[in-house]
């Protein structure tokens, strides 16, 4: 299978970018939900990174952040919880779909 042009590390980085950011702002409860998905993140399977490094790809980084960014905030401020990272890569991925249609 080839390699997805967004690495594993670099999604488990938007993870513990989103985790240092609660730590900073002493919110533990945000910290600890986004360290679970930060370390769940590593099983992600490899399709599913592809499938989003192609839709990342086709609408381009800008218009990733502006879907993305709003998810993040959600889980910082308690607004969702996700029990696995793919469970949140889903759920970005149907916003893409949602932006290129």
């Amino acid at each position: 299978m080839a390699k997805p042009s967004v690495s594993r590390e670099a999604f488990r980085g938007l993870f513990a970018l989103y985790a240092a950011k609660a730590h900073h702002d002493h919110n533990g409860v945000a910290e600890g939900r986004l360290l679970k998905l930060f370390g769940s993140s590593e099983d992600i399977p490899d399709g599913l990174l592809e499938l989003w490094s192609s839709r990342a790809e086709l609408i381009g980084s800008e218009a990733v952040g502006n879907i993305m960014s709003p998810f993040a905030h959600q889980i910082l401020n308690g607004d969702a919880q996700y029990d696995h990272a793919s469970d949140f890569l889903h759920r970005l991925l149907r916003e893409l779909d949602r932006d290129v249609h």
